[in-house]
């Protein structure tokens, strides 16, 4: 089981609406995953350390299926809602950088999800494909800083928006699962993330 209370977590989630119901439910199924693997994503199983009725997880995603996609967008909404938050700069290129901190913050915040998000925590689970058009839309804050960037003279005028948000995003998520695999400790990580991710801006220099 998860290390937190998930049945009172669940219950104060109801008195917040439906929508604080079923992210405390994704959180639950998370924790699950993480802690006991894909055999524990049964609706029993989820509503037993809820503390709610199967009824309940099967209005809100339908079936087990269903829940192994909600995993997948709740964690690049939760993505998102980071990246979003991150305060505009007058600078395009420490803007760019702030929103790459904000990234890992978040693969870092939110390990259970990430995992779903980019590896195979799920066996047999494809997010279909507007799942994956709302995973890219999800990085939309970095394409448009990116662009910033070649409007501003930061990045060469040559340069793409969608390569430097997919060569970034490569960089970043190959060093954070280094990290998160305990090769880099301590503030290792956070020093090898600003090293590659520069590494990886300098190809779009002007």
């Amino acid at each position: 089981m998860p290390a937190t209370s998930p049945t009172s977590a669940f219950a104060r989630a109801q008195a917040q609406g439906e929508a604080a119901v079923r992210a405390a439910v994704l959180d639950i199924a998370a924790g699950l995953l993480a802690a006991e693997g894909p055999a524990a994503l049964s609706m029993r199983r989820m509503a037993a350390v809820a503390g709610c009725s199967t009824t309940v997880l099967y209005r809100l995603f339908g079936a087990k299926d269903g829940i192994a996609a909600a995993l997948y967008r709740e964690g690049f909404a939760r993505l998102r809602r980071r990246l979003d938050a991150v305060p505009r700069s007058d600078d395009p290129a420490e803007y760019l950088a702030a929103l790459g901190r904000a990234y890992r913050a978040n693969a870092l915040e939110e390990p259970n999800f990430y995992s779903i998000m980019h590896g195979e925590a799920i066996p047999g689970f494809v997010p279909d494909e507007a799942s994956r058009a709302e995973a890219a839309a999800s990085l939309d804050v970095l394409r448009a800083a990116a662009r910033g960037c070649i409007d501003s003279g930061a990045f060469r005028s040559d340069a793409d928006a969608d390569e430097i948000t997919d060569t970034l995003w490569a960089a970043a998520h190959g060093v954070i699962s280094l990290e998160r695999g305990g090769h880099f400790p301590g503030t290792l990580g956070e020093a090898r993330f600003r090293t590659l991710t520069r590494a990886a801006v300098a190809a779009f220099l002007p």
